[in-house]
């Protein structure tokens, strides 16, 4: 799964003991969605619907 630039820096923002959950997560919901890059407008996307669970 490719990450832009820009995305790499945002899931930098997450604690690094739950980044690699995250990640998994995020990279999980692109392939579900199709999605074959994350940029940051996915990841804001990916993000606001874990915290909607």
């Amino acid at each position: 799964m490719d990450w832009t630039e820009a995305a790499e820096q945002k899931l930098k923002e997450v604690p690094f003991f739950v980044r690699p959950a995250v990640r998994r997560r995020i990279e999980g919901l692109a392939a579900e969605a199709g999605i074959s890059s994350i940029d940051p407008a996915f990841y804001a996307e990916a993000r606001a619907r874990f915290a909607r669970k």
